[in-house]
This record gives structure tokens, C-alpha cells and sequence, in this order.
């Protein structure tokens, strides 16, 4: 056995995965990110078209707006929740239509079952990143999708101590997927996969009470009047509650605000004073998690970047984790006061 084709630890946090998604095969990657530009690399040549979604993950986007177009790979990146201008841009024709939802950091939801449907019809190979909802919640192969996609690093492990990424579908999708990762070497380490492994006999517990206890702060924050606006699908007031309430069996752990001041610095002053949640680029873990993504998961773009892609400078991405939620809500309302 050679550790970049194929390990036995590696193999079973695979098959783990490919069974919570109801998937033919998987296959994984060192970590999200090697796993999403393996799929996008695989299926996509100079000459091609991709659709995307404005709101996606900052290592995302950064491989559409940079990486992509050097190689003469044209993107069309869409409002995320104009479904409508979505599907007008995949009428156009395109080899991959890419879809994140919940997005990360604004939460927002795209109707995925309609979006795949139009991608097939223009012949497109559709792929789902599921990371913020995990298979818990969601299943996107269930509503169309040729491929799911998950940076294990965050929910499934859910312990913040194991990088790695994994993508599912039908067997004649993951297999080149396999082949471009062998040779580009982003390999899963068999430590990193035996973690996961552990991290994922709790993922229905875990979810469930984030799911549970992210609800419960979306409410205190939308009614706290220090707050301009909460994004979480589980509100009434979320704009596509709706399409979250057919597609998801849960909303997730991830949500995110906005202060009434709308500045970095008003951020930079009130995430000192949490008590509970703990300031880092990570999210997913059992441990509360807090950040802006100026900081965390869109560091990579700038300022201007993250303004088009609809972030503002005082928005806060929260990950619940497994705490008291009366400790999380009595931090919360201490840090705001």
C-alpha cells in the first residue's frame, strides 16, 4: 500500500461519509480546499464555463476570480438568492454548476433541487458544498446534485484538531476526482482520518444540539437592539426560510450578525469581552467559535472583495457549539450590554 494512493484508515472515514449521503463512492482530500480544486480541476479545461454563487467560501472564490481565469476558464458568479438571474446564466451553457448552501459567512440558502434541475438541463455537472448543514441536516444528492463536497475539518470532525475534505457521488464522477488527488498529492493522513473517524460518532448528537441551540441565539440577537440584523435560516425573517424549511431537516450551528455599528473596529472592541465563545478562523467545533470574516474565512480577499460579495465590515460568523445555551446567551447579552 502506497500512502498517497490508498490507506485502510483513510478508506473507512470515506465509506463513512458515502454512507451518511447516500452516495455511490467517495473520495477525500488533505483538506477542504484540496478537495473542492481537485473537483473543480478535474471536470473543467481552458474554454469551459462555470456557474458559481457570489457568497462562497474566501478559498473558493479566490479559485474563481484568480486561479480559474488564468486558465482560460470563464466564471459567471450570480446573487446568490436571484434564482431567476441563476438560471438564465446556466441557460447560457456550462460545464459545472457550483453551489454552497448555507453559504458561508452570510447563511444564505439557494434552492438546490430547482438550480440542479437547470444545471442537467444545460448539461452541467452539479457540486454542492455541504459543509455548514452537514449530511445531518441535509442531502444534497437527495435534491439533485451529482456531487457533495464537505471540509471535513469543521462539523463532521468537529473537534478543531484534524484537517481534511471529502466529496461523494456516483462512482464515474469520484473516480477522476481520485486521479487528479493522486497525483496533485493533497492526500488525507491516515492520523488525520482516524480523528474524523472519532469525531463523527458523535457528528447526530452534536448537530443536533447546535442545531437546537443556534436557534435559541438567532432569536436573542434579532430582538437585542444592539443588533442591526441576524442571518440564520431558522428565522421567519431569514429571506429564504422557506426553501430552508423544504430542503433542511435542521438549520445548522453557523449563523452570523451585524452590530449597529457598522465598523471593524466596533467588532474588534466586542469579541474581547465573550467569555464562552472562542475567537479563531475555525468553525464547526464543539467549542463556540467567533470571528469576523475579514479575519477568518475571507482573509484571503480584500476589502473591496468581500463589499461585492455582500460581507460588511462589522459582520460576526458565530459557530454554536455544545455549551449550555444559557451560558452562550448570558455571554452574548454581557459582551452586547
Amino acid at each position: 500500500i502506497y500512502g498517497r494512493n490508498t490507506n485502510p484508515t483513510v478508506h473507512a472515514f470515506e465509506e463513512k461519509v458515502r454512507l451518511l449521503e447516500g452516495a455511490e463512492a467517495a473520495t477525500s482530500a488533505s483538506t477542504g480546499m484540496g478537495i473542492i480544486s481537485s473537483a473543480l480541476f478535474t471536470f473543467l479545461s481552458p474554454g469551459d464555463r462555470v456557474v458559481s454563487i457570489k457568497d462562497t467560501y474566501g478559498g473558493t472564490n479566490k479559485i474563481f476570480i484568480e486561479f480559474l481565469p488564468r486558465f482560460k476558464v470563464d466564471v459567471q458568479l450570480c446573487n446568490t438568492t436571484d434564482h431567476d438571474q441563476i438560471e438564465a446564466e446556466i441557460a447560457k451553457g456550462c460545464q459545472v454548476l457550483y453551489l454552497e448552501s448555507p453559504t458561508n459567512p452570510t447563511v444564505k440558502v439557494t434552492d438546490l433541487a430547482r438550480l440542479a434541475k437547470a444545471g442537467h438541463q444545460a448539461g452541467a455537472i452539479v457540486i454542492v458544498d455541504n459543509t455548514f448543514a452537514t449530511p445531518i441536516n441535509q442531502n444534497p444528492l437527495q435534491l439533485g446534485a451529482d456531487l457533495v463536497l464537505h471540509s471535513a475539518t469543521k462539523f463532521l470532525g468537529g473537534h478543531a484538531d484534524a484537517l481534511g475534505g471529502v466529496i461523494c457521488g456516483a462512482k464515474e464522477l469520484v473516480e477522476p476526482i481520485y486521479h487528479y488527488r493522486e497525483i496533485n498529492g493533497a492526500t488525507l493522513h491516515p492520523m488525520a482520518a482516524y480523528l474524523l473517524l472519532r469525531g463523527m460518532k458523535t457528528l447526530s448528537l452534536r448537530v443536533k444540539q447546535q442545531n437546537q441551540s443556534a436557534m435559541q441565539i438567532a432569536q436573542f440577537l434579532e430582538a437585542h437592539p444592539r443588533v442591526e440584523r441576524v442571518f440564520y435560516p431558522g428565522l421567519e425573517s431569514h429571506e429564504n426560510h422557506a426553501i430552508a424549511r423544504q430542503q433542511m431537516r435542521g438549520f445548522g450551528g453557523m449563523l452570523s450578525f451585524m452590530l449597529k455599528e457598522n465598523s471593524f473596529e466596533a467588532v474588534r472592541s466586542f469579541l474581547p469581552r465573550l467569555r464562552y465563545a472562542h475567537a479563531a478562523a475555525n468553525l464547526g467545533a464543539v467549542e463556540t467559535i467567533v470571528g469576523p470574516p475579514a479575519t477568518t474565512s475571507h482573509v484571503e480577499c480584500t476589502r473591496e472583495e468581500r463589499a461585492a460579495m455582500g460581507i460588511p465590515e462589522s459582520l460576526i460568523r458565530y459557530s454554536t457549539g455544545i455549551e449550555d445555551v444559557e451560558d452562550l446567551i448570558a455571554d452574548l447579552d454581557q459582551a452586547l450590554d
